[in-house]
């Protein structure tokens, strides 16, 4: 006690100004304010700590082509007066960065080098909220809801020329896929549902109309293993058990693009790994000014054996696209054949391939043909 007896005076001493007990009292409420102040620096700082680390990756794709009446997917042009064409390209390189600013707040920002006009862009620049699997808000520069072969890009498909049959990824973009806008993505289930607002810019300047803003949506079905996350693979190597289905719808100004999609794969027991794909896409109008559709088909086997640090791969595919006849031009039917020897080494992030690539077009009745040998390293 800092006085004796129930008095006045006592009150009086305890809080005088000079008094011994007020001095201790403030000297207390000092350091319980200290302590208050320290505990919430320790939380703040055990918060930051609990996030996770800035994570920075690379991703390179590199190539020797052989090109026989024009290349179909390596930047090579076939010289006047000459028939065929080869060389080595560096396809792409890209550098990812991941951070976090909170728990549910992220932020992603990837670069790419583009081999055929060797320059480099902003690939990804996205800011991520997300709350919880149902709830998930991304702005930026992305990958807007479209087929599945755009949502694995190249570094993430199971063939080395995903695109060059001009059936996937037909959609309108900025650049290399994406474009600039808004999407909300969730997971429900089996249900993985992903709609979107988009600039819609495209690279065909006669068809872009920015008037109004482009409306992008997906629905996922995935019977077997699940697929979280926004984007999708063009194989697991048998890392899941893949049923999966979907569908997608773009508009803009009345024109639109719709496809379906979807991918079986199984790995089976001391078999290897057995993928099949599969795409119908029909266009009209949003993404070239001749309204146009087609499909592919894809099969692949990995053998179950290791031989050597790797195991190795045989791929298949072929696609059929068919551009209406305008009042300038005829109809026209483009196919594109593609073979695949790879060896897979570790999943995506290491893996070589020869592919082969066979390409027939109606109107010009030219028969183009490629083949090269690939590589492809992540971190």
């Amino acid at each position: 006690m800092c006085f004796k007896g129930d008095t006045t005076q006592g009150f009086k001493n305890m809080y005088s100004k000079g008094s011994w007990c007020a001095r201790a009292r403030r000297v207390a409420l000092g350091l319980a304010a200290g302590a208050g102040m320290l505990s919430a620096g320790l939380e703040a700082a055990e918060a930051d700590i609990s996030l996770p680390p800035i994570t920075v990756g690379a991703g390179l794709q590199t190539n020797f082509y052989d090109c026989d009446k024009g290349c179909i997917n390596s930047p090579g042009t076939i010289p006047s007066g000459d028939s065929s064409v080869d060389g080595f390209a560096l396809d792409s390189i890209r550098l990812y960065v991941n951070g976090a600013v909170t728990n549910q707040i992220k932020f992603t920002f990837d670069t790419e080098y583009n081999g055929s006009t060797n320059s480099v862009g902003v690939l990804d620049a996205i800011g991520r909220f997300e709350f919880s699997d149902q709830f998930n808000l991304w702005a930026g520069r992305f990958l807007p809801p479209s087929d599945r072969a755009n949502l694995y890009g190249p570094y993430y498909a199971n063939d080395w020329a995903p695109y060059a049959d001009g059936v996937a990824d037909f959609y309108p973009d900025v650049a290399t896929g994406r474009d600039n806008g808004l999407a909300y993505w969730g997971q429900f289930g089996i249900v993985k549902v992903q709609v979107g607002a988009f600039d819609g810019e495209s690279l065909n300047s006669a068809v872009a109309d920015k008037s109004r803003v482009l409306t992008a949506a997906r629905v996922t079905l995935d019977f077997w293993d699940p697929e979280p996350g926004y984007y999708l693979n063009g194989t697991y190597y048998g890392d899941k058990d893949i049923l999966s289905l979907g569908l997608v719808g773009q508009n803009q100004n009345g024109k639109t693009v719709w496809n379906v999609d979807g991918l079986l794969e199984k790995k089976l027991p001391n078999l290897g790994v057995v993928s099949v794909e599969s795409e119908y896409v029909k266009d009209n109008g949003l993404t070239a000014a001749t309204p146009s559709d087609g499909w592919y088909g894809l099969a692949s086997y990995l053998f179950p054996q290791v031989i050597g640090i790797g195991k190795f791969q045989v791929l298949g595919k072929y696609s059929h696209k068919s551009i209406d006849a305008t009042s300038l031009t005829p109809s026209d039917t483009v196919k594109t054949a593609e073979l695949n020897l790879n060896y897979v080494i570790k999943s995506f992030n290491a893996r070589v391939g020869l592919y082969l690539l066979d390409q027939k077009d109606d109107i010009t009745d030219l028969s183009k043909q490629e083949y090269g040998l690939k590589l492809q390293l992540q971190l």
